[in-house]
C-alpha cells in the first residue's frame, strides 16, 4: 500500500486529496484518508489582465501551508501538485511556481488541458462501473477558468478543453450577479454555445450515451436540485439529475439576487458569486447536447492525480 498526497489548483479552489493506494491503476483500490477543499480564488481577473494577482497568489499560498502540514502529519510517500487553466493563462506563473517549491518541495505541474482532460476522465469513471450507466460517457469537468470534454468507454477516446468556466463567465458577462441582467445572461450563453461548437469539432458528442458530470458547480447544482439543508458529498456522489431539474436551478440561480444564493443551504461561500455561470454552463451543456440527465461524481481530477501516483 502506498500514501500519496495530490493537490489540484485550480481557478476557484484549491484541493487536497491524501490517499491510501492499494494495488495498481488497474485493479487497484483508493481509500481517502484526508479529502479538503479551500476556495482561493486564485484566477482572480486573469481573463482581463493574463496575470495572477499578489492577493489571490497569497491566498493559494496560505491554503497550501495547511495542506504541507497535513501531508506531513499523515506521511505521505509521493506527492504531485497540478495547477490548471488560470495558472496556464498567466504570465508571472514563474511566482506561483516559485512559491509552490518553497511550500511542498515539489515542482507544481502546469498541465496542458488534453492533460487535465485525462485525469478527470480517470477520476470520474473507475467507479462507474457499478452503476453500469451506458457507454460511451462524456465527462464534463466545469472549472473556474476551463471545462474539459472527454469522450469515452474504458480509456479516452477524444478531448478537447476550452475557455469557459464559472469565474472566467462571471468576470466576462455576469459582472452585475445581484442578479445578472437578461443581457448579460444572454451574453454569456452565446459564449458557451460558442465554445460548445468548437467541442462538437474534435469530440462526437453524439456518440456518447451518459452525461457525467463533475467539480464544484455541478456538485452544488445537484444538492440544490435534491433539496439539502446542507451539502453532503455521500447523497450528492453518483446521483442522477434530470434536464428539467438543471434547467429550474439555474433559472432560479440566475434571477436570485446575492444574499438569496447565499442563504442556500448546500452554498460554499466561495460559489455565491460564481455559481450562476456554472449552472448555465452546465445547463447550456444539456441543451445543446440533448441529455434527458446527468450522474453527478465528486470523484474528479484529484482522484486521477493520485491513481497517477499508484
Amino acid at each position: 500500500m502506498t500514501r500519496v498526497a495530490a493537490i489540484d489548483c485550480g481557478t476557484n479552489s484549491v484541493r487536497l486529496l491524501i490517499a491510501d493506494i492499494a494495488g495498481g491503476r488497474d485493479g487497484g483500490t483508493l481509500t481517502d484518508v484526508e479529502r479538503r477543499m479551500e476556495i482561493v480564488r486564485l484566477g482572480q481577473g486573469v481573463d482581463r489582465t493574463g496575470r495572477l494577482a499578489p492577493e489571490a497568489l497569497e491566498r493559494t499560498f496560505a491554503a497550501m501551508r495547511g495542506y504541507a502540514a497535513l501531508i506531513a502529519e499523515h506521511r505521505a510517500e509521493k506527492v504531485r501538485v497540478v495547477a490548471t487553466s488560470a495558472t496556464r493563462d498567466a504570465e508571472n506563473r514563474a511566482e506561483f511556481v516559485s512559491g509552490v517549491v518553497e511550500i511542498f518541495g515539489v515542482v507544481p505541474e502546469v498541465i496542458t488541458g488534453d492533460e487535465e482532460a485525462r485525469l478527470s476522465f480517470i477520476g470520474a469513471t473507475r467507479e462507474l462501473a457499478e452503476l453500469r450507466p451506458a457507454r460511451p460517457y462524456l465527462v464534463v469537468d466545469i472549472g473556474g477558468g476551463s471545462t474539459e470534454f472527454v469522450l469515452g468507454s474504458a480509456d479516452v477516446e477524444a478531448a478537447r478543453s476550452v475557455n469557459i468556466g464559472c469565474v472566467r463567465m462571471t468576470e466576462r458577462h455576469l459582472r452585475d450577479g445581484d442578479p445578472p441582467t437578461p443581457d448579460q445572461i444572454s451574453g454569456a450563453a452565446a459564449d458557451i454555445d460558442a465554445a460548445l461548437a468548437e467541442v462538437r469539432e474534435s469530440v462526437p458528442v453524439d456518440e456518447a450515451r451518459t452525461l457525467v458530470g463533475l467539480a464544484g458547480s455541478v456538485t452544488t447544482v445537484a444538492g440544490i436540485a435534491l433539496g439539502l439543508e446542507e451539502y453532503d458529498p455521500a447523497r450528492i456522489h453518483q446521483t442522477r439529475i434530470t434536464a428539467t431539474q438543471v434547467h429550474e436551478v439555474t433559472r432560479n440561480l440566475l434571477h436570485a439576487t446575492r444574499a438569496e444564493r447565499a442563504e442556500i443551504g448546500v452554498m460554499h461561500p466561495g460559489r455565491v458569486d460564481v455559481i450562476g455561470a456554472g449552472a448555465l454552463i452546465l445547463d447550456r451543456i444539456m441543451r445543446e447536447y440533448g441529455f434527458g440527465a446527468v450522474v453527478v461524481s465528486e470523484h474528479d481530477i484529484l482522484d486521477g492525480i493520485a491513481w497517477s501516483l499508484a
